[in-house]
């Protein structure tokens, strides 16, 4: 996963058309090549970084999960409805960190 940063993503725009129009003319500088592959570099680290921080955070959604599930089961009636409630709350936080890992991967 790559993440780029805006002025990254600017100057790897700007950078690769002017390779583009060098290549048109047969005169392509290396340089704009290696400049290139340091900013994806560098967003890959980063990617890396970001996407291992989501997996970090589904994995202790999916922890928190299954301690609503267990205080469910071990409530006692009156405290029932706020133990279904606080499940349904990780659950929901569950699926969103779910759904940003996916979004993450998939990128």
């Amino acid at each position: 996963m790559y993440s780029y940063t805006k002025d990254e993503s600017r100057e790897r725009r700007r950078l690769f058309f002017k390779g583009l129009r060098q290549s048109a003319a047969d005169n392509v500088d290396p340089q704009i090549r290696q400049r290139i592959d340091r900013i994806d570099q560098s967003a890959a680290e980063r990617g890396e970084l970001e996407l291992n921080a989501l997996y970090d955070t589904r994995g202790n959604d999916r922890q928190a999960v299954a301690q609503a599930k267990a205080a469910v089961r071990t409530a006692s009636r009156e405290e029932k409805a706020a133990a279904r409630q606080a499940l349904r709350d990780a659950e929901q936080q569950l699926r969103r960190s779910e759904r940003a890992v996916n979004k993450a991967e998939n990128f």
